[in-house]
């Protein structure tokens, strides 16, 4: 089964990390957050993913097309370019199979989607959907799972956004009882691990994001909802990158599902 990693918005609300890269490759340590998406995804044996380029889209070309030089010893002769790579040392090999959809500069995400349907082979009843700007502990086996026995067009994975503010709790004599810094909140809101079989790509129109594709859904009762409690978060501003980075650091980072 494919995923298909929407991977062409602007990001501009961090334009300290995205004026000269896209947002998908704003480095959590060493790595770009894209790749921490798709190591979740191949953890659980989804390794064929669909790159819906757009804004600065030769930057993730180039990070994997050169992949093999970023981590591998090699020699280089530069009268002639021959190079040899040593291989055996590679500290890590990633199993990913990508193509790479240029679906235009100015494109919504709605149709982005659309653009890559003629990459998806006849024979995968399903595919998968997310942003290139999030990370989860998600069981992806079981969100595929459970989308299949709701027999429905799509499903959404829906989780608990955390607050973008510290909260002031009030008692009833109008004084601070005390303060909640950012905390996790009970609503919930769309995480972006989708799962939809092809009959999706009806309900997409080109000129529009994704939110009208998935109301029709939910309007002919074809849409479920998969409820994630586990970890989940998105970068959308630069303090939220920052307080991911913050996280790796520790070297416990809840998404980090695989070896």
């Amino acid at each position: 089964m494919k995923a298909i990693i929407l991977c062409g918005g602007r990001g501009t609300r961090m334009k300290e990390e995205t004026e000269f890269k896209p947002k998908p490759m704003v480095m959590i340590g060493n790595k770009p957050v894209l790749w921490h998406i798709m190591k979740i995804y191949a953890s659980y044996g989804f390794n064929e993913f669909i790159l819906a380029l757009g804004y600065k889209g030769d930057y993730i070309k180039d990070f994997f097309l050169n992949q093999k030089a970023f981590t591998s010893d090699f020699t280089l002769n530069t009268r002639n370019h021959h190079t040899k790579f040593f291989l055996e040392n590679r500290s890590e090999i990633d199993d990913f199979r990508i193509t790479f959809v240029d679906t235009g500069l100015e494109t919504m995400p709605g149709e982005r989607i659309l653009k890559c349907r003629d990459y998806i082979p006849e024979r995968d009843k399903y595919f998968m959907v997310t942003y290139g700007d999030g990370v989860t502990n998600l069981d992806l086996a079981a969100l595929v799972k459970f989308h299949k026995s709701k027999k429905t067009i799509g499903t959404i994975t829906a989780v608990h956004p955390r607050s973008r503010y510290g909260l002031v709790m009030i008692g009833r004599n109008g004084m601070v009882e005390s303060f909640k810094e950012k905390p996790i909140l009970d609503n919930w809101v769309n995480g972006g691990f989708m799962v939809f079989d092809k009959r999706f790509f009806n309900y997409l129109r080109p000129g529009e994001t994704e939110h009208p594709a998935l109301e029709r859904l939910a309007r002919a009762k074809q849409l479920a909802v998969f409820k994630n409690n586990g970890f989940w978060y998105a970068i959308d501003t630069y303090r939220e990158f920052e307080e991911l980075n913050k996280i790796w650091a520790t070297g416990k980072a809840a998404w980090k599902v695989w070896k």
